[in-house]
């Protein structure tokens, strides 16, 4: 039997080849950069969330429109089963207080390491420096080696496990889209999903306080919250708790132009309890020093106060604390970008995940049409969606045999 061709040795890739090796078929992994992992290990510098300990239903539901879709993939390796599979591979995993989880080595190597010799074992064959190419006239797949070489390569079958558009030094360029739409497949178009928005800050905020982080501070924008660390930039704003309200504001962006953000300076207390501890404020003392000693509020968060409701509020000065104005003009771009939303379309994949325009070739991971906040989500997904695929292909290789 030909060998089941994998293209992308990503998490969704792996996930893939890990499950058709272990139906006893045999496993071509290609990877156009010179190691595989790339953005795994990136993704785990600062620590490694694999995935999240939160209900299921609302776990589903953090995949928004994408949830149906994604609901028998994530039930069927769900958040417990990549626990226990990492334990399998001598990776144990441990609860964060946030309910994120994270390898006990907290990083992302030993866990690359532990799955690649694993799947060495079960024979799989990885071939770093193959740049997929397409197909030729008699349905090969075609690759452009490190050397410039171009390699003819006949599969059983075939799984797309390409990333998105975001991290391009990475591997994930985004480029196998124009191949695929040429071949009928539906494609939704790449926007940036959890990222950083570009804010007109003054020049005396960019010189005092670039770089340094929001703590203690929530975010709203309509319906949507968010409670996380964020930082400014020179260009904006970034960090957790604006990636969670991304894609909303992304949306409404594209739709309407520049949209605001709401910055609650004391999400710890309620309207009354704010106004009355500022009514304790000596009558001498500058606004800027009762906010201070009445609130607790630090440099950063007076200085966000001021950028937004200018240098006189004539407002109810407890609404005025929590509910800051600030003006998001555009999302940065898909290079600033954690993760991409479009990519194949659902409607173009069956539920098999394969190509309804190409038999025998299907599509995992980011380059699938979804999107999630950061926590655990993405990598959850992508090793889900990467074995359901993998299932399915080995299926489908058997039932041609």
């Amino acid at each position: 039997m030909l060998p089941v061709a994998i293209i992308g040795a990503g998490p969704a890739g792996l996930a893939a080849a890990d499950v058709v090796a272990a139906e006893g078929l045999p496993v071509v992994v290609f990877e156009q950069m010179p190691s595989p992992g790339r953005k795994l290990l990136m993704a785990g510098l600062g620590g490694l969330n694999i995935t999240h300990t939160e209900p299921a239903d609302r776990f589903i539901a953090r995949y928004a429109e994408s949830a149906p879709a994604l609901t028998p993939m994530i039930e069927a390796f769900t958040p417990d089963h990549l626990r226990q599979w990492c334990a399998e591979l001598g990776e144990p995993t441990f609860v964060g207080t946030s309910g994120r989880v994270f390898p006990e080595s907290f990083k992302a190597s030993p866990l690359l390491r532990a799955w690649l010799a694993k799947l060495d074992r079960q024979g799989v064959d990885l071939r770093n420096r193959h740049r997929w190419l397409g197909w030729n006239e008699d349905g090969a797949l075609l690759f452009q080696m490190g050397a410039g070489e171009t390699l003819t390569f006949e599969a059983s079958a075939t799984i797309l496990a390409l990333g998105g558009a975001t991290w391009p030094r990475l591997g994930s360029t985004g480029a196998w889209k124009a191949e695929l739409a040429e071949r009928g497949v539906e494609m939704s178009p790449f926007a940036p999903s959890n990222c950083g928005f570009e804010v007109a800050w003054s020049d005396r905020l960019i010189d005092q306080h670039e770089g340094k982080p929001l703590k203690n501070v929530g975010f709203h924008f309509g319906e949507h919250h968010s409670r996380a660390e964020a930082v400014i930039t020179k260009r904006g704003l970034e960090g957790g708790a604006v990636y969670a309200l991304s894609a909303p504001l992304r949306d409404a962006i594209a739709a309407e132009g520049p949209q605001t953000l709401m910055l609650d300076l004391v999400p710890d207390l309620s309207h009354e309890e704010t106004r009355a501890k500022l009514a304790k404020a000596k009558a001498k003392d500058s606004l800027s020093n009762r906010l201070r000693k009445s609130l607790g509020l630090s440099d950063v968060q007076r200085a966000l106060f001021f950028e937004g409701h200018g240098p006189g509020v004539k407002e109810d000065l407890a609404q005025a604390v929590k509910s800051v104005p600030i003006q998001l003009l555009e999302p940065f771009g898909l290079d600033r970008a954690i993760s991409s939303d479009g990519g194949v379309a659902w409607e173009a994949v069956d539920s098999d995940l394969q190509l309804k325009a190409i038999r025998g070739v299907y599509a995992a991971g980011e380059m699938l049409d979804w999107e999630a906040p950061t926590g655990g989500y993405l990598l959850q997904a992508c090793m889900a969606t990467g074995r359901w695929a993998g299932a399915a292909a080995a299926a489908f290789c058997k039932a041609q045999a």
